[in-house]
């Protein structure tokens, strides 16, 4: 046999192999996706015929090479569940437009939902979690162009910090959103610097022994939004999720209207706002939230 030939059944071998990988790799990927947490929401809130859907996002990744690579092959389930590519979020933003849903404040969600009277209308209110370089870069270009108003919450003492392959926004740069946003943004806090697990995956925040770290954070964290807004902030949004019992009563004791979770559900006048639901936005959660905002029997 020839070196020639040689070379090209090595090549050839070589071809093969990576493309066993490939597949084996795509196998794997869909296989853990597939059997991951679904963010769709329920039948009975789609059901629903009005209500406030509150939106959660994270990041809003521009659709370079990478994020499209990233997409494709990467099982890691923080990368689909908490990433929205921007086309995407475009594309969400013009939906809501063009079904003439209205994108409201979080301070007319309270109002609505304080008003004691049947909601005739499905709304939505757009909320950012972390407040990541993507939110100002790629977010608010797209909700300016609609005049949408939109919260986002700040962890006051990790600003400026890298997390989860992601820079986060600096108060230089948030002041100037807040600059060029106006009245259209609000702000809420998502703790000081309690914002990560135990090596057991619970959060801080929520290990008895760390409450009264809690407390001082969360009073560090109103005292930062002071200094830095103008005025402490009456909402709070909870890292991963929700708190115990002792850490969800302390914050009701404080003079906050709104403590955001991720209790997938709908608002209405009979929600209790001090546990306000959330619904995260991704490509699993979407199409089950286009049934809840253009019914068929609507649309």
């Amino acid at each position: 046999m020839s070196k020639t030939m040689r070379k090209w059944l090595l090549a050839g071998f070589l071809i093969l192999i990576f493309a066993f990988l490939g597949i084996s790799v795509q196998r794997n990927i869909k296989f853990e996706l597939g059997n991951k947490t679904s963010y769709a929401i329920s039948t009975h809130d789609q059901n629903m015929r009005s209500g406030i859907m509150v939106f959660c996002y994270h990041r809003v990744l521009k659709n370079t090479r990478t994020v499209r690579l990233d997409e494709r092959l990467s099982s890691n389930s923080q990368f689909h569940d908490f990433n929205v590519n921007l086309n995407d979020f475009k594309a969400q933003m013009a939906y809501l437009h063009r079904h003439h849903i209205q994108v409201i404040s979080t301070a007319e969600m309270i109002q609505l939902a304080t008003s004691h009277q049947r909601l005739k209308h499905r709304y939505v209110v757009l909320t950012f979690d972390d407040i990541d370089r993507t939110t100002i870069d790629n977010a608010l270009p797209v909700m300016m162009k609609y005049h949408d108003p939109f919260t986002v919450s700040i962890i006051t003492g990790d600003t400026g910090a890298y997390r989860a392959g992601t820079k986060l926004a600096t108060w230089p740069q948030i002041l100037k959103m807040k600059k060029i946003a106006g009245d259209l943004v609000t702000f809420g806090v998502h703790t000081n610097n309690m914002h990560y697990l135990t090596a057991s995956g619970t959060p801080i925040f929520n290990v008895p022994s760390q409450f009264s770290r809690f407390k001082r954070d969360y009073a560090t964290s109103q005292d930062v939004m002071q200094k830095k807004i103008g005025a402490e902030t009456p909402i709070f949004t909870y890292p991963y999720g929700s708190g115990d019992i002792q850490v969800q009563a302390f914050l009701e004791r404080q003079p906050l209207q709104v403590i955001y979770t991720l209790n997938t559900g709908i608002v209405t006048p009979h929600t209790n706002l001090k546990s306000t639901p959330r619904v995260i936005i991704n490509t699993n959660s979407w199409p089950s939230i286009t049934k809840w905002l253009t019914p068929k029997t609507t649309a």
